[in-house]
């Protein structure tokens, strides 16, 4: 009897982690076809519609605004009844909008397009976290990280795609990513046996816990995530004007996004994994104080220097992203798809306002003066977080 249940729960726990694995390559391609290629494409948009710096920045404002409003919302409907089917519309929807976005004749018509694409993202997001939490098993920063890493690879992958066909094909290239959709749709109808299953089983443990919310320590931790998708969103957003802006090529700028964005990928798996062993408060403290440096030295270095740094920035400002996903889940217990919203969502797509403000600013100063500003960010993140809880208070209220 026992060897019975030992081995049925080794199963689950083996399709857990397959699951995962899926859930993960459904968020990547989510995220290249928003997060990933929006910022990316801004030099396209702005060439191909004419338009001027805050006019590019509200593109990707809108995209991201349209994500991170939706996403709470979609995630407190969800807490109290899941829905499965959110899933596969999320996945197309992101796709329609972005695809379609390439067949725009008019600049307000490619801001519904590109804001259908971040509502679909806003559906996906809360219910594919979920799927996440229920696959983690006693892992949970470990859960998150590869889940995130998905979608943390899909932004890095977004500017690379450009050099390989679009900048070729122009904005009309964009027609492709109906197959990636299709991928997308096929992938989740395979996790969606598994993931109706779980939320059975998930709905009792839920209702087993106990602890008390913390609404102040909700709030400070959100505006940490949002400072930190400010300065996220404005490099790979601005980073290819940066170098634009120094008379070097376009293709340049969208390799140096990539690695920016593909060290925060590997920053945030390993966040994730440490977060499982080390205060989830220190560690993001510290990811926020090391960060500080290389904000400050990325304007003033050029070559093989500008690599290194910028790397070791893209590591460090993204190696908690899956950490404040747990930690905000640990102050909001009961409120999985409301604490993902805001942390994935509503934090995250915040940015899109910064965005857009650096956008203004880049008009008036220019856009070498507002990379020297991004060092204030993280700083005052770091300051936020040493008013945060700590995990034994969070532990010792449940």
């Amino acid at each position: 009897m026992n060897v019975a249940i030992h081995t049925l729960g080794t199963k689950r726990r083996l399709g857990a982690k397959r699951q995962l694995f899926s859930l993960s390559l459904i968020h990547f391609l989510n995220d290249v076809m928003t997060t990933g290629l929006v910022p990316a494409l801004l030099p396209l948009y702005k060439e191909a519609f004419n338009l001027n710096y805050f006019q590019a920045g509200l593109i990707l404002f809108v995209s991201m605004i349209t994500s991170s409003v939706s996403q709470p919302i979609f995630g407190v409907m969800t807490d109290k009844r899941p829905q499965a089917w959110f899933l596969p519309a999320g996945i197309c929807l992101t796709g329609f909008g972005l695809t379609a976005s390439g067949f725009a004749a008019e600049y307000w018509i490619l801001l519904i397009l590109v804001g259908l694409s971040g509502i679909g993202s806003g559906i996906f997001h809360p219910e594919a976290m979920r799927g996440a939490y229920m696959a983690a098993g006693t892992a949970r920063g470990t859960a998150q990280a590869i889940f995130q890493v998905g979608g943390n690879f899909g932004q890095a992958c977004g500017p690379l795609l450009l050099p390989l066909f679009l900048i070729a094909t122009g904005l009309h290239g964009l027609g492709w990513f109906a197959l990636a959709t299709v991928g997308g749709f096929v992938l989740v109808w395979s996790v969606m046996p598994w993931y109706k299953k779980s939320l059975i089983r998930n709905k009792a443990r839920q209702s087993a816990i106990r602890g008390r919310n913390r609404p102040w320590g909700l709030f400070l931790l959100t505006l940490v995530v949002i400072l930190r998708s400010w300065t996220q969103i404005g490099v790979a957003g601005f980073l290819p004007f940066f170098y634009l802006h120094q008379g070097i090529s376009l293709h340049y700028g969208d390799l140096m996004t990539f690695l920016f964005l593909a060290a925060g990928a590997l920053g945030t798996f390993l966040g994730g994994r440490f977060s499982d062993r080390i205060s989830h408060k220190w560690l993001l403290f510290v990811s926020m104080v090391a960060t500080i440096p290389f904000a400050w030295l990325l304007p003033h270095v050029q070559g093989v220097l500008a690599v290194l740094v910028l790397f070791l920035f893209g590591l460090f400002i993204l190696s908690t992203f899956a950490v404040t996903v747990v930690y905000g889940q640990l102050m909001f217990p009961k409120n999985i798809g409301l604490v993902s919203g805001l942390m994935v969502g509503f934090g995250i797509g915040a940015g899109g306002i910064g965005a857009t403000l650096i956008g203004w600013l880049s008009d008036l100063y220019g856009v070498y003066t507002v990379f020297n500003l991004f060092v204030f960010l993280p700083l005052l993140a770091a300051v936020i977080t040493l008013f945060l809880p700590g995990e034994k208070s969070l532990q010792q209220s449940e």
